[in-house]
């Protein structure tokens, strides 16, 4: 059986922080920073750990420390607060270069492939992409690219019927690129504003499905040489470090243009989101911070940031 989200209460109005207040980086900076914390050199010896630990990565995370390691020693903050706001400034500079939210326009179909391995929300990220710019007035069409999956095709069509969105599809074993070919010829004879492209996250081998991707690829450059226009990768956000080495192989593979990151509510660390803005510098589309449609959203830096950090220590 297919599972798809159950109508629930509007969940947008939860906000950001509190989505995040249970990841790992929210965590270890509210144990760090809301115990009086003494402005020093330990104090930064253990935030480098726990930005370490919250996935930030070791680059990154010395980086960080060591530019307000100087400032502290030019005596530039008065106390752990002001250190707060200066890393605060730090993180929102390594996030806001990459906070570009997807505009589907352009071109009639925009085609967006939606790349990434299994087990990340990569059809669960379609479908709400779907719900969205449908409800934006645009007709959106579903290509079931995945075809090693019978589930995936079926989870996809299950999206479309909750969201009156067609799927082109040809059932599991079929050449997806074919299938993805073909769907664009449909969005083409329809008018289609967007078709967005499922694809495998798993074939019998890592290098059969780099060339799959690199094969869909070919096949549509031949129907329209712009396509696709968006390559978003989808990534699990309690993968951690991982998520680097994914973004590496699928961006040689797909040409990756943009980054959707779910599952940043729960378990999620959260600091993978700075090590890939520091890393690639790609554009960070969306986020998932939870289940429901109106749990993915555009990327925004400053209410990420903010949700992760403690609030002001002077109050306290």
């Amino acid at each position: 059986m297919v599972e798809v989200e159950a109508s629930a209460p509007p969940a947008a109005a939860r906000g950001w922080r509190e989505r995040l207040a249970g990841s790992g980086f929210a965590r270890g900076l509210a144990g760090l920073f809301n115990r009086n914390a003494r402005l020093d050199d330990a104090l930064l010896d253990e935030l480098e750990t726990t930005l370490i630990g919250a996935d930030v990565g070791i680059t990154t995370a010395t980086a960080l420390v060591e530019d307000l390691r100087q400032r502290m020693h030019r005596r530039e903050f008065a106390d752990a607060d002001a250190l707060l706001d200066a890393l605060r400034a730090a993180l929102l500079a390594l996030l806001e270069p990459v906070a570009r939210p997807l505009q589907p326009a352009g071109a009639r179909p925009f085609v967006v492939l939606v790349v990434g391995v299994n087990g990340v929300g990569k059809t669960t990220t379609i479908g709400k992409l779907a719900r969205r710019w449908s409800n934006e007035g645009r007709e959106v069409l579903l290509a079931a690219g995945d075809t090693f999956r019978a589930a995936a095709v079926a989870q996809l069509q299950a999206w479309g019927a909750r969201n009156r969105v067609a799927v082109i599809s040809q059932g599991q074993g079929a050449d997806a690129a074919s299938v993805i070919y073909d769907a664009l010829q449909a969005a083409r004879a329809r008018g289609a504003d967007v078709l967005i492209a499922d694809t495998a996250g798993r074939l019998h081998t890592q290098g059969g499905l780099m060339d799959e991707l690199s094969k869909i690829r070919r096949v549509l450059g031949k129907l329209d040489p712009a396509t696709p226009h968006e390559v978003l990768l989808v990534i699990d956000g309690t993968t951690g470090q991982n998520a680097i080495s994914q973004v590496r192989l699928f961006r040689e593979a797909a040409g990756v243009s943009g980054l959707v990151v779910t599952k940043l509510d729960g378990s999620a660390k959260g600091g993978v989101v700075f090590a890939l803005a520091r890393e690639f510098g790609l554009p960070i589309r969306y986020v998932g911070l939870g289940e429901s449609a109106a749990d993915l959203r555009e990327f925004d830096p400053q209410a990420f940031v903010d949700g992760l950090l403690p609030t002001c220590l002077r109050a306290g």
